[in-house]
């Protein structure tokens, strides 16, 4: 098998998605590798922005930018100490979730990417490519596709 000293998850906030966290934070926890926590998000449109700034004042960082995958990646390192990962990282940016999670792997040499099965069995997966279907494809490394949509998870 296999010695991983980087592996890499990625999270959108979803229940499915922490529970890919779980797992690869066990795995982490297994073999002494480090965690790397992945979330992409999109950026808000100008005019998204200003009718957020206008809306909530103040309070708009917290629907703009990386804030709320920032929280996310707050979350999923909280689970992921708590399934006893020890070193845990996390990188928040903007764009595709397949094209983010690529470049990840690649400019952090990540042994493992490990990803859940949602979208694997949709209808719009098939015709459009899930995450899981893309990752599988195009990432430089190991991949190991989880269930998390049946309720398995850890």
């Amino acid at each position: 098998m296999a010695s991983y000293k980087t592996i890499l998850v990625g999270t959108d906030g979803s229940e499915s998605s922490f529970r890919a966290v779980r797992r690869a934070a066990g795995l982490a926890a297994d073999t002494g590798a480090t965690l790397l926590l992945v979330s992409a998000y999109a950026e808000m449109p100008d005019r998204d922005r200003r009718r957020a700034a206008e809306a909530l004042g103040e309070e708009s960082y917290k629907v703009m930018g990386s804030h709320p995958a920032d929280d996310i990646l707050r979350e999923a390192s909280d689970i992921a100490k708590q399934e006893g990962a020890k070193e845990v990282d996390t990188v928040c940016q903007a764009g595709d979730p397949v094209d983010v999670l690529v470049e990840v792997i690649d400019k952090r040499n990540v042994d493992l990417c490990i990803v859940g099965n949602r979208g694997l069995n949709s209808l719009a997966g098939r015709l459009l490519g899930s995450v899981p279907a893309n990752i599988s494809h195009r990432a430089s490394c190991d991949v190991l596709i989880v269930h998390t949509t049946s309720g398995r998870g850890r």
